[in-house]
């Protein structure tokens, strides 16, 4: 439905100017500009359906991008654009796309690292030996998961915590039916207050319109997102013991207290060039990298003899999660291309000068439930918006938390709902979205109170 109403916009209002570093076609009135547009409405269409067709999420967007730059092109050039224009609205995109691709690559290279090294299997083997309670587990898995969604991204940290519910919760499917919407809930709401827990977030930093420290202003409303529905869910949670689960103590690898360190000192890095040197935070990021390949070369070489110890960076990049890294190349381009065209133009002019900056901002975190927060926060960030600290905080918060409203809203969502075998579905999710959405809205009001 929302497609549909952007594609009647294009049909309905006049052409627009771009607010931006370049000049928009004004061409979405044209036929071709509308097919580009439901190009990416058809694509998307399978993105959202991945989980029934198995058809992976990056190849429909990174189609979709290809055929809307043809068509961008051949609208350029029926205007008389000159291919030194074309190519500098194309190459916005490529350093927007190449920025936050290598640091996300440098992020994830550092997870699965610590990942080989065991440090996720050790929590895991820990949590389920302590034969918490149903409801204490309940509590001490969103706590984990909000905090580790802060560092790691939200679709990690729910897939490491939610291998816990499902190995302790084997016997009731009850327990990790609500478990599982519990780590969807907290990952996306721990993400939003640091840039490194949500791909938005990092967007919003990496584009300057936020120090990073600025961010840590959304902690509380973040809290708030997460306990208002948990407290709700908490009453649901039986209140019994699992049974007991004999399980070995899992060892960690040599090595993977100081990979865990590295990380926390790549985070440092990062920080320290874009505050301090001025530079993109990816180079900081790619410093941190190199330290990593010099350790796990001191590693492999110290324990050459032992296989099971060796340490090869490259198998850690290899097992990245590139299916997440070409989708995201599929939406910066997609969007990108659309907004050359003119539709980004014609929707800020539909949301944030029909609606204002609160109510479509607030909006935005309701699309992102429906249409996963990427392209949405992507499109945001090319209207080239005035908007002050506090609304580009409030819309960093709404596009994070506003897909824990539906399973499909977010990554995490879409994870977990493969990895339970049916005992976390859409429909179970929805039962509980008045509790999410009123954690929502709590979330909003809680930004007004300390940042307002």
């Amino acid at each position: 439905m929302l497609r549909l109403i952007f594609v009647m916009l294009a049909l309905c209002l006049p052409e627009l100017a771009l607010a931006g570093g370049f000049e928009n076609l004004d061409l979405t009135g044209t036929e071709r500009g509308i097919y580009t547009v439901l190009i990416f409405v058809i694509a998307y269409g399978f993105v959202m359906a991945e989980e029934f067709t198995g058809l992976k999420k990056s190849k429909p967007v990174i189609f979709a991008a290809g055929i809307i730059w043809a068509h961008a092109a051949v609208l350029a050039a029926s205007k008389g654009v000159s291919t030194e224009e074309l190519h500098e609205a194309f190459e916005h995109n490529l350093k927007e796309y190449a920025a936050l691709m290598l640091f996300l690559l440098v992020a994830m290279t550092y997870i699965n690292a610590m990942a080989e090294r065991n440090v996720f299997e050790a929590l895991r083997s820990w949590l389920v030996r302590k034969q918490f309670s149903y409801r204490k587990l309940f509590w001490i898995t969103g706590i984990i998961t909000f905090f580790l969604s802060s560092v790691a991204d939200n679709l990690t940290s729910a897939l490491l915590v939610g291998a816990v519910v499902l190995a302790v919760g084997k016997k009731n499917d009850k327990f990790i039916t609500i478990g599982l919407i519990n780590l969807v809930i907290a990952a996306n709401a721990g993400g939003a207050f640091c840039p490194f827990g949500d791909i938005t977030t990092l967007m919003v930093w990496q584009a300057g319109y936020a120090e990073f420290f600025d961010f840590f202003a959304l902690f509380i409303p973040s809290v708030v997102n997460y306990l208002v529905p948990a407290a709700f869910m908490h009453f649901a949670v039986p209140d019994e013991q699992p049974e007991a689960v004999q399980e070995a103590a899992v060892v960690l690898k040599p090595g993977a207290v100081t990979v865990c360190l590295l990380f926390a000192l790549t985070i440092v890095s990062a920080v320290s060039f874009k505050q301090f040197l001025h530079l993109p935070p990816f180079m900081g990021m790619m410093f941190g990298l190199s330290i990593l390949m010099l350790y796990g070369f001191h590693i492999t070489t110290l324990y050459r003899s032992n296989e099971n110890y060796e340490f090869d960076i490259f198998n850690k990049v290899r097992d990245a999660e590139w299916d997440t890294l070409f989708f995201f190349f599929g939406v910066v381009f997609s969007v990108g291309g659309l907004g050359y065209i003119g539709y980004l133009e014609l929707m800020s002019v539909a949301m944030y000068d029909g609606l204002g900056f609160t109510s479509a901002n607030i909006l935005v975190g309701v699309m992102s439930a429906i249409v996963d927060n990427i392209p949405v926060m992507f499109a945001v960030l090319n209207m080239d918006l005035e908007m002050d600290l506090y609304q580009w905080l409030l819309v960093t918060l709404t596009a994070g938390v506003g897909g824990s409203m539906l399973s499909i809203g977010s990554a995490a969502g879409v994870a977990l709902m493969g990895q339970s075998n049916h005992k976390y579905t859409f429909f179970s999710h929805l039962k509980w979205t008045p509790a999410i959405a009123a954690g929502y809205a709590a979330s909003i009001f809680a930004h007004y109170l300390v940042n307002g």
